[in-house]
């Protein structure tokens, strides 16, 4: 092999565990929506890695864990874009979260919703918040030089068998 071949390793991580159920509606361009409905969301990781040798080495377990509490973050909530144009927060009781949403008002309690700063509930950006969301935990531990360890992550999430999102992040 030349010199100058540039090598990575690729690891997945596909788990049962890796999952969350949760309810949602998207908006149209034209302010239609969907119906409140549910999904099974699972995740998968991919994570592209400058080289797998023991002293750089990093544990399958830390990305699942990572990915793990994120997921449970969204488990059995109902997700809300909050910044949708066709959203409107409305006054409620103490324990509510009451909108409008497509001119439809909601009332849910609190503790089932989970207000997310996206302008719709789509898998493309269920994906991008997540991995936000699963970054921020997986760095916690400031000890490792994870950008010195990843060129690539990808997260993956598919609301149903085949259907999904994938959103990436390569460092050069």
């Amino acid at each position: 092999m030349a010199g100058h071949d540039i090598r990575s390793w690729i690891i997945h991580i596909r788990k049962d565990s890796l999952k969350f159920a949760a309810a949602h509606m998207t908006v149209f361009p034209d302010g239609a929506k969907e119906g409140l409905h549910g999904h099974n969301y699972q995740a998968e990781l991919t994570v592209e890695l400058t080289e797998p040798a023991l002293p750089r080495m990093l544990s399958y377990e830390v990305f699942k864990k990572a990915l793990r509490t994120v997921c449970a973050e969204w488990d059995e909530k109902v997700l809300i874009a909050g910044d949708n144009p066709w959203m409107e927060t409305l006054p409620a009781e103490p324990g509510e979260y009451a909108f409008r949403l497509c001119g439809k008002r909601y009332v849910l309690p609190t503790d089932e919703v989970a207000v997310l700063a996206i302008e719709n509930v789509t898998a493309e950006n269920l994906a991008e918040v997540l991995f936000e969301r699963f970054w921020i935990e997986l760095t916690r531990d400031r000890s490792v030089c994870w950008r010195e360890r990843i060129i690539a992550v990808s997260l993956r999430i598919d609301e149903s068998p085949g259907q999904g999102a994938t959103y990436t992040i390569r460092w050069g």
